[in-house]
């Protein structure tokens, strides 16, 4: 838990300060509250901030930022809720950043990202070629290509190919409607697609022979989930 815990033993001695033990019992209560809601959800958190930001060191300030942020506002944290409610914090937390330092034409292009939305952007792609390469091991390539995108469009991928949510949990992270989400995931596959090149091609032939039935009448093996982008949930607290 590292300094991850003391941060939280920090809060609450702070919180304590010349109360009595019935105010301490509950700060610390607050603290252990924290811990079991936060810590098995930082990984993604990492992963999120990690794709959005394009860099380690930015990422571990938003965690960290993100996870102060959490502890303040813990009161508003269902317990059924907790992955969504501190991606949704992480989410805040680059946006706050990344509004500030963008110039007004950036934050106004946001606004036209979904000028053309069509039904047939909506079509779901649960064998998505796409999705197997940003599981496989040239997450390098990936995260380059991923920082030539919206930001808009990285944070749908991220959650929906990275971290396996629903369109409706995406929905509430991002703040947008449901078919918000799945138009943007379809362009933003698209442009995955045209930045990735010839890799796309070559994927999608994988994913077909992946789903078609080996010559021993037994099928191929499907792709194996690769490793995210570089680092880790406990490095991006480090600095806690």
């Amino acid at each position: 838990m590292g300094q991850f815990g003391r941060v939280v033993d920090e809060r609450n001695a702070g919180d304590e300060g010349g109360e009595d033990e019935q105010d301490g019992e509950a700060a610390a209560a607050r603290g252990e509250r924290f811990r079991t809601l936060a810590l098995p959800h930082l990984d993604a958190a990492y992963n999120l901030a990690r794709w959005l930001c394009g860099n380690a060191s930015d990422a571990e300030d938003v965690v960290q930022d993100a996870c102060m942020r959490a502890f303040r506002f813990l009161d508003s944290c269902r317990g059924d809720n907790a992955r969504p409610w501190l991606l949704t914090i992480v989410r805040h937390t680059w946006y706050t950043e990344w509004r500030r330092r963008a110039n007004a034409h950036e934050v106004a292009a946001t606004d036209a990202l979904d000028a053309a939305d069509s039904p047939d952007d909506w079509q779901p792609a649960a064998e998505d070629p796409l999705a197997l390469l940003m599981r496989s091991e040239d997450a390098h390539r990936v995260n380059a290509a991923l920082a030539k995108l919206p930001p808009e469009y990285r944070e749908v991928l991220v959650l929906r190919e990275m971290e396996d949510l629903s369109y409706r949990e995406i929905a509430a992270i991002a703040d947008v409607p449901v078919g918000t989400v799945m138009s943007r995931l379809a362009r933003a596959r698209r442009r995955l697609a045209a930045l990735l090149g010839g890799a796309h091609d070559e994927t999608a032939h994988a994913s077909r022979a992946a789903r078609a039935p080996a010559r021993s009448g037994e099928r191929a093996a499907d792709g194996e989930r690769g490793t995210p982008p570089s680092g880790t949930a406990s490095e991006a607290i480090d600095g806690l």
